[in-house]
């Protein structure tokens, strides 16, 4: 036979696994990744970096030595996987319950932190009390009725090997009863396919990972009958040449051998580690033989044939640890998790901080997404994982600088909906200041003329507020973006308003009983200076006053009079510092009246014709 008719030698992956709520984890060399289907059908990732020390690195390429480091860092990565597996696919349409409201409320708690320390601890204790204590007292019940001459023999320690192997056969058999953990080994399933048909050479597609094996030499459950002969084996020397038979205490003798199998479990651990190890890299008969416990254990047992979708959710964990390896600058990702509204909301505030973005814009995507007022985000309660998600949607998008609202899509003014986009300026909330001045002096039969409309959020509000008194109502703006925006707003909140594309008053026509405009004011050498959302997002041509931000107030002061009718209204916003230098232009003093804004500001001027 020539080489190239000889046998395709198999990969040897780096990659482990194991299976964990509706998902799989998959480790490689510098990185574990979790993939979990999450209630909304879509697959997330978590990435996160193994981070060991020099020493930790060291004693991992030990033999005997790395199998105790391995087997404990395994322990507790797939500890948290499993944990953060449950967190994400945790029920995403129930509201909380009172249990977890009272949690979160009175001791600051997730409860489901809470039950999952609970459960590592009585997992612990059941680990304890079946494979520890329990072999040993069937042991001595059977000393003591039955066979006589058991103890001390070495017939007690092949009697302690049946029992812990049968305890460990039923306590998999009645797992299985479980719906959840029938669907977990399903998932086991998924990742042992999966590494396999990488070790084949295969391309990763779902279909040739479903034609795969689901026995894999590396299992975990093989790795744990492993175990469980060496535990027998050596445990079995040890308390013999130690004599702890020989106590005559039942209570001291039971706490002795415990002992003896807690000191000796990072031996047992390096040998069985490195038993595994050698078996995996042969595959002739004589190997079979010892590794067909194994393989029998996992098609009885631990697997279960998957279907396509948690094949999918394997493969996506598979190359994210794939990529880690090849890729060290890849970050690390999380899951999106439900948590604590405080925990949460200073996180936010935090990182905003740091970005130099205001607390506030914090504040008001939390009350948002979750349905409340701002005043009421001090009451503690459990985010859902779906509300997360969309908060931290608008966290991302924020963080790249773009204006909370512009990401929102509208912002309320006035008792009305307001779209924004970039074609317009956000509305300021002083500015409703204006539009309820304006509604208050609105008269049946008035034309009014809204100038500088941009979002036509004053026309919108003021037509909306004085619907039945036969008002006509138009708004200009030089942008023919601010027009189509301002007429998309008029449309949303069904009022009827004229709009006219309009340099101030170039294509204007008429008179009118009321004018209001908010124009651009600050100064152009104060924009750079501005907030880079509002520098680098919100229209320049919407900001731009002039060069001392008065330019647009000129003009409006030489051309009002041709479009006021007498005794008409001119109400005007004003840049902070610029109200008496705008009443100057206009040369109204004595029919001007000042309003100030929710600080306290000199910001709306009313000038009477």
């Amino acid at each position: 036979m020539s080489k190239k008719e000889k046998k395709k030698k198999p990969i040897c992956s780096s990659v482990g696994g194991q299976a964990v709520m509706e998902g799989v984890m998959m480790m490689g060399k510098t990185a574990y990744c979790t993939a979990v289907r999450d209630p909304d059908g879509e697959i997330q990732i978590e990435k996160k970096r193994i981070n060991r020390t020099a020493s930790g690195r060291r004693a991992s390429k030990i033999p005997f030595v790395r199998g105790v480091v391995n087997m404990f860092g395994s322990l507790l990565r797939g500890t948290r996987a499993l944990t953060r597996s449950a967190q994400v696919y945790g029920s995403d349409d129930e509201e909380p319950g009172r249990v977890e409201k009272w949690f979160a409320e009175k001791l600051k708690l997730n409860l489901m932190h809470v039950i999952t320390v609970i459960g590592v601890v009585l997992g612990f204790a059941l680990a304890v009390f079946f494979f520890m204590w329990l072999p040993r007292f069937l042991i001595r019940t059977l000393d003591t009725y039955i066979w006589k001459t058991l103890k001390g023999s070495v017939w007690e320690y092949v009697m302690l090997g049946v029992f812990k192997l049968v305890i460990f056969l039923a306590y998999l058999g009645l797992i299985m009863i479980l719906k959840d953990i029938r669907r977990l080994y399903r998932y086991h399933g998924a990742e042992h396919k999966t590494i396999n048909c990488y070790e084949k050479g295969l391309e990763l597609t779902p279909e040739n990972v479903m034609g795969c094996s689901r026995i894999h030499d590396r299992c975990g459950t093989s790795f744990l009958f492993i175990v469980l002969l060496i535990n027998v084996a050596v445990i079995g020397v040890v308390s013999w040449a130690l004599k702890v038979n020989g106590i005559a205490n039942g209570f001291l003798q039971a706490l002795a051998n415990i002992g003896i199998e807690f000191v000796l479990l990072p031996v047992i651990a390096g040998i069985s580690y490195e038993v595994l190890k050698l078996l995996a890299h042969f595959h002739g008969p004589i190997s079979k033989i010892f590794k067909s416990p194994g393989y029998l254990l996992q098609k009885v047992f631990t697997t279960r044939e998957p279907d396509k979708e948690m094949v999918e959710v394997a493969i996506a964990a598979f190359n994210a640890a794939m990529e880690m390896d090849e890729q060290p600058e890849l970050k690390e990702t999380s899951f999106v998790t439900g948590g604590l509204l405080s925990e949460m909301l200073a996180e936010t505030k935090k990182t905003f901080a740091a970005e130099g973005i205001d607390e506030s814009d914090a504040e008001w995507i939390y009350a948002l997404v979750l349905g409340v007022n701002r005043s009421d985000l001090g009451a503690q309660r459990v985010i859902k994982p779906g509300e997360t998600r969309k908060i931290n949607e608008i966290i991302e998008k924020r963080l790249t600088g773009r204006p909370l609202w512009y990401i929102i899509g509208d912002v309320e003014f006035y008792d009305c909906t307001i779209k924004v986009d970039e074609r317009a300026l956000i509305p300021r909330p002083e500015t409703e200041i204006l539009a309820q001045q304006v509604v208050s002096a609105v008269e049946e039969g008035d034309k009014v003329l809204d100038m500088c409309t941009g979002s036509g959020c004053i026309a919108v509000s003021v037509a909306k507020h004085v619907r039945g008194k036969k008002v006509q109502i138009t708004a200009a703006d030089v942008s023919d973006a601010a027009i189509m925006l301002a007429k998309e707003n008029a449309n949303y909140n069904s009022v009827d308003i004229n709009f006219v594309q309009s340099d101030l008053f170039t294509r204007v026509h008429g008179r009118f009983n009321l004018i209001v405009c908010n124009p651009p004011y600050i100064k152009s050498g104060e924009i750079q200076s501005l907030q880079s959302e509002v520098r680098d997002f919100e229209p320049r041509i919407a900001l731009d006053g002039g060069e001392d931000g008065l330019e647009f107030y000129r003009r409006l002061a030489k051309e009002v009079t041709r479009y006021i009718t007498r005794g008409g209204l001119l109400m005007l916003e004003v840049g902070e510092g610029q109200a008496e230098e705008v009443l100057k232009l206009f040369d109204k003093r004595e029919y001007a009246m000042v309003v100030k804004d929710f600080a306290g500001v000199d910001r709306f001027l009313k000038i009477a014709f």
